[in-house]
């Protein structure tokens, strides 16, 4: 079973991998939105790979607000 800290790093990796930008620029308390650069589209197709990643399904209620990757990867976490 994951720890937090490997599903939080798992998640950077994949969104760094996901957007192709460097795994280095991507930093666990930034809002991914202006990181990344993207909009609410494209944060739910990243959402979706996740999902299918860690094999959970996340209800919309659970991620309204979430622009972090730390948060993001407690929500997830929560669900494994």
């Amino acid at each position: 079973m994951n720890t937090q800290d490997q599903t939080l790093e798992e998640i950077l990796n994949l969104a760094a991998q996901h957007f192709k930008v460097s795994r280095d620029l991507l930093k666990p308390d930034e809002d991914f939105f202006k990181t990344l650069d993207i909009d609410s589209l494209q944060a739910l197709d990243l959402l979706t790979r996740l999902e299918n990643h860690f094999h959970v399904e996340m209800p919309d209620y659970e991620l309204q607000g979430v622009t972090d990757f730390r948060t993001l990867a407690s929500r997830i976490q929560a669900r494994l």
